[in-house]
């Protein structure tokens, strides 16, 4: 984890990119087929930026580099030689259900796991983490912190919290014994 980092830098995501390319060195020498190449992308190199994509925003450039090697790992395998990529790559990070091979959009699910956080900091009752976070930037209501608007040390929390109006459109609060639910404010 890049500790004093800026968080919208790229040179964070260097590590994850060369790790990713370090694994390619070993499953290039192999003779895989489509279906097997396809198999490690779904299970290997989706998973691997993972941790950081909960915590960091991922620059577009390394989403950019990440689907290159992805891309280019599917359809050449181990030659050496450049091959015609057969389908868009928009259309293969598409759902199985939708005619797509399942490859995770790296930006979606990006999103989704900071989106995450505040879902956590909505639900869970008692954390030492939700408890720090409260105390240093406030809480809007019983759901959210109030915008991140100074600039020094916050960036993490601030792009954390600016996916709140997302999250909230497509939530839906139910009433229950009205501890954390105001009929008049959060309907």
């Amino acid at each position: 984890m890049p500790l004093g980092a800026e968080s919208k830098s790229s040179g964070i995501w260097n590590e994850v990119v060369e790790k990713c390319e370090r694994r390619l060195v070993n499953w290039k020498s192999q003779y895989l087929s489509l279906g097997g190449r396809l198999t490690l992308i779904n299970s290997v190199l989706d998973s691997m930026p993972t941790y950081m994509m909960s915590i960091f925003p991922i620059p577009y450039g390394v989403i950019d580099r990440l689907d290159a090697i992805r891309r280019n790992f599917l359809w050449e395998g181990n030659s050496d030689t450049k091959k015609f990529h057969l389908v868009k790559w928009d259309e293969l990070i598409g759902s199985k259900q939708k005619g797509g091979l399942g490859v995770r959009n790296l930006k979606i699910q990006n999103q989704s796991l900071m989106m995450k956080w505040l879902w956590r900091l909505a639900s869970s009752e008692q954390a030492l983490w939700k408890e720090l976070i409260k105390q240093k930037y406030e809480m809007e209501d019983h759901w959210s912190t109030k915008m991140v608007t100074s600039t020094y040390g916050t960036s993490i929390w601030r792009a954390i919290r600016n996916f709140w109006p997302k999250l909230r459109e497509n939530c839906s609060i139910r009433i229950g014994n009205g501890m954390k639910v105001s009929f008049w404010e959060d309907s």
